[in-house]
């Protein structure tokens, strides 16, 4: 190996070393500050260790930054283990699954907490994590395409859609764990998921049509 080359696989090494030390300054503000307005690249520098001009060379902004927090926090809570779930050959088992995967991703970090408060704040880092979210909705859909009948219409697949997406969001999930256990509202978000599903099953539109 060149003298060249060494000198470039450490400063890559080195960068790669301070921008995990920033992700984890940002992480732990959030999951520990009292307000997300306070969140500034700033704030993390001082907490990382760092100057802000290194902060913004790595992030470039503070959506920036927030998305590679968001994103982390997504790899370390579980959420590549969605491609297993959809593999699965059985698609009610698949949506079981990929309920208990959102419910113990947004469960496992407060910092997930702060980071939707902060769509209220940064118009910018909410059009992201909208983005993020809609990667759910187009699993939901392909699951419920797998699941619903033939005769089952366009509208009927959008509303069973529509009502799985709310109801693995993490506003649904803040809502039914402020008085429930994880479990708990593990079990209630994928009753309420089979209920949304029912009217898509053969067996449930030919007994509606005997009515």
């Amino acid at each position: 190996m060149s003298t060249r080359r060494y000198v470039s696989s450490v400063r890559t090494a080195a960068a790669a070393a301070k921008r995990d030390r920033v992700i984890e300054a940002a992480a732990r503000l959030l999951r520990e500050d009292a307000s997300i307005a306070t969140f500034s690249l700033d704030a993390v520098a001082k907490a990382a260790g760092l100057t802000r001009l290194t902060v913004y060379h790595q992030f470039g902004s503070r959506r920036g930054l927030l998305e590679a927090v968001f994103d982390e926090i997504a790899r370390q809570g579980g959420l590549t283990e969605i491609a297993d779930a959809m593999a699965l050959p059985d698609p009610h088992a698949a949506l079981d699954r990929l309920v208990e995967i959102f419910c113990a991703f947004w469960d496992r970090d407060p910092a997930v907490g702060r980071l939707h408060e902060a769509m209220a704040t940064d118009p910018e880092f909410a059009q992201a994590l909208i983005e993020r979210n809609e990667r759910r909705r187009k699993t939901v859909d392909v699951l419920v395409e797998r699941i619903s009948s033939k005769t089952a219409s366009p509208q009927m697949r959008q509303d069973a859609i529509d009502m799985i997406f709310a109801l693995t969001s993490f506003a649904m999930f803040a809502v039914l764990s402020q008085h429930r256990p994880i479990d708990a509202v593990c079990k209630l978000v994928k009753s309420a998921c089979r209920s949304a599903l029912e009217p898509l099953l053969p067996d449930r539109r030919l007994a509606a049509k005997r009515q």
